[in-house]
């Protein structure tokens, strides 16, 4: 029998030994349920040859095809990946839709004695529930949003108070970006769906009962947007605010961004849209910083001339309580660790 869950906190809770994804790699690629491990029954050059004859051809000639490949398929995976699994491995199957992907593959691990079981609708229903906790419901936690100007070292304390038993939420980490201009990493992004499904499966590790440490974003984290009830609740909560000198701020930059300063393509690249925002002279004055390989004088002048005053601007549109100030004054590993107990001593009043 199919299960059907009503909530992301009901499927998170599946008891079963392993979630597999049946579906394409292709598919699997795009997003996939949090720690699903992917034994696809069609690869991708399988699942469109047997579409194209499903609507080209015959049904009848692409599900005996398909039959063929899914079996085929499945036996492999039982030789190579599934081998090692006893009689009691429970392993909990989606497809796309909860259809013959899924059904034949559970149906065969049945056949063999595992307690194998298939999600009613499949990825789809999974993610109807994470439509329905980040776009329909308000979020049932409370954040508290890590501020400070650019090179604060926000990620870094945020890191470091998770590990001193604060309840946090890396929204940089689950979108694989810095947070900034400059902040590509050298792999991509998840897809938006990919984004989602992290930050969904972070949400359901959390405690709702206690504060939840955020790092303050703009609505978008690179290319991947903020979902609409964590945006909210981040716009309305509380914040505390990192106070780090300006040439603190510039040592730790220097230090974290080293990839790309010393890419000047990609710096020209990126910040030559910004004569839009910034006069010509302003961003002539960048671009013969990195022509010089001045990786401290660009930096400081980006900071100064670009960061610090879109911070303002933005921070006053908010109107954001600020809860808490902590001031670091160097931010290397004593300066960061002291941050960090600063923030968990905040965390624990609220």
């Amino acid at each position: 029998m199919a299960l059907t869950f009503t909530s992301l906190q009901e499927f998170y809770a599946h008891g079963f030994d392993t979630v597999i994804d049946v579906r394409s790699p292709a598919e699997y690629a795009e997003d996939h349920v949090p720690g699903a491990i992917s034994l696809p029954v069609l690869d991708n050059e399988e699942r469109a040859e047997v579409g194209t004859i499903y609507v080209q051809e015959s049904p009848f000639k692409a599900r005996k095809l398909g039959a063929a490949m899914v079996f085929r398929n499945a036996a492999s995976h039982i030789e190579q990946s599934l081998s090692h699994h006893e009689g009691s491995w429970k392993p909990l199957v989606y497809c796309w839709r909860g259809g013959q992907r899924s059904g034949s593959f559970t149906w065969m691990l049945q056949q063999i004695g595992w307690r194998a079981e298939v999600v009613q609708g499949g990825y789809q229903s999974y993610r109807r529930l994470v439509n329905a906790a980040l776009y329909q419901t308000a979020l049932p936690h409370r954040l508290v949003a890590l501020d400070g100007y650019t090179g604060s070292a926000k990620t870094e304390v945020l890191k470091r108070a998770g590990g001193l038993g604060v309840q946090v939420l890396d929204l940089e980490g689950l979108a694989n970006h810095r947070g900034s201009l400059l902040g590509d990493m050298p792999t991509p992004q998840p897809s938006q769906k990919g984004f989602e499904s992290a930050v969904a499966g972070a949400l359901m590790r959390l405690d709702p009962a206690r504060p939840v440490l955020v790092e303050a974003e703009s609505s978008k984290i690179g290319q991947r947007i903020i979902p609409p009830a964590v945006w909210d609740a981040m716009k309305q909560a509380p914040r505390v605010e990192l106070q780090v000198p300006v040439a603190a701020r510039c040592r730790y930059l220097v230090a974290a961004y080293d990839d790309i300063l010393s890419d000047a393509g990609r710096l020209r690249e990126k910040l030559g849209p910004l004569r839009a925002h910034r006069s010509g002279a302003v961003v002539d004055g960048w671009f013969a910083s990195i022509e010089a390989g001045d990786k401290a004088a660009l930096t400081e002048a980006l900071m100064v001339e670009h960061y610090d005053p879109a911070y303002r601007k933005s921070r006053t549109a908010i109107g954001a309580e600020v809860a808490a100030t902590v001031p670091a004054d160097t931010l290397d590993d004593a300066g960061l660790d002291a941050a960090a107990a600063q923030v968990a001593d905040v965390m624990s009043g609220l």
